[in-house]
């Protein structure tokens, strides 16, 4: 367990760091597209920071649980590995659970392929399968019990957490996009600035979800400074007909250096392909 959850915090760990911004693009197998709009779709980010981290942390709870007995000698040992199996099994199977959930998401919602994902889901229910036939358990059918909480109190909170984040902004006004709530940082504002300088635009309607997601990546304050380009014929300032001759087949879309690409796309993504050479932080 102690292996499985290092190469978990590994996985994890360097999906947050590319995500801050401190790691550079990512080899990811299948192509970079699928990681990317799994990565950056509504449901990449917990509190403002990525999911992976939050990932990471369980993972180094699980390391912590399950290296801690192994390092202690003496009378205590014993009953803190009989806490930890506890602590262990708990941690594992709401990890399963709740990763079991974003591949159905993975799947179903965002329909992409993203093999850092299916890694820690992999790990998380190996973990939860170790946990069980590892400890030894006198009384089954009280750890089958508490499992089965653990699975329903995640499940219960994930659907709610999973339901709210897909719920789509409400719209300012008839054939007006939903205003933009974050503030943007300072490197935020520049690559906007830097965007629209070299040229770059933004194709977007002003119902689609996506495209707010896109916004508020950036924040009112660099929103403000992009090319927006509207291309929902019955919104405002709308320039379907340029939409129509780029032969769009989804929102949001960038237009960077002649080149057209579709999706959300991290900031640190969007500097790279655009030549941009200050830092980005989300």
């Amino acid at each position: 367990m102690a292996v499985l959850s290092t190469i978990g915090a590994i996985d994890t760990g360097t999906i947050t760091l590319k995500r801050w911004g401190v790691l550079g693009n990512l080899s990811c197998p299948g192509g970079a597209e699928g990681c990317d709009k799994v990565l950056s779709s509504a449901w990449g980010t917990l509190f403002g920071q990525p999911l992976s981290f939050f990932g990471f942390l369980a993972y180094a709870t699980v390391l912590l649980l399950a290296l801690l007995p192994l390092l202690l000698q003496g009378e205590s040992r014993q009953p803190l590995g009989e806490r930890s199996w506890w602590g262990l099994f708990f941690t594992s199977t709401a990890m399963a659970t709740f990763s079991l959930m974003l591949m159905g998401l993975m799947v179903f919602k965002i329909q992409s392929f993203c093999p850092f994902c299916v890694l820690s889901a992999v790990l998380s229910v190996a973990l939860m399968v170790l946990s069980i036939i590892g400890g030894d358990w006198q009384d089954r059918a009280q750890l089958i019990f508490r499992g089965v909480l653990v699975v329903l109190l995640v499940t219960v909170v994930g659907l709610g957490w999973i339901s709210v984040v897909d719920r789509p902004a409400e719209p300012t006004g008839r054939g007006v996009a939903p205003a933009v709530r974050a503030d943007s940082s300072p490197g935020a504002i520049a690559l906007a600035d830097h965007l629209t300088a070299t040229g770059a635009s933004i194709y977007t309607a002003y119902w689609c979800p996506h495209c707010h997601e896109q916004k508020e990546l950036f924040g009112r304050q660099a929103t403000a400074r992009l090319k927006v380009i509207e291309c929902a014929p019955d919104g405002r300032n709308s320039q379907a007909a340029i939409c129509e001759a780029k032969k769009l087949e989804a929102y949001p879309t960038w237009e960077i250096n002649g080149k057209l690409i579709s999706g959300v796309k991290p900031l640190s993504q969007l500097a790279q392909w655009s030549g941009f050479k200050g830092t980005v932080r989300p």
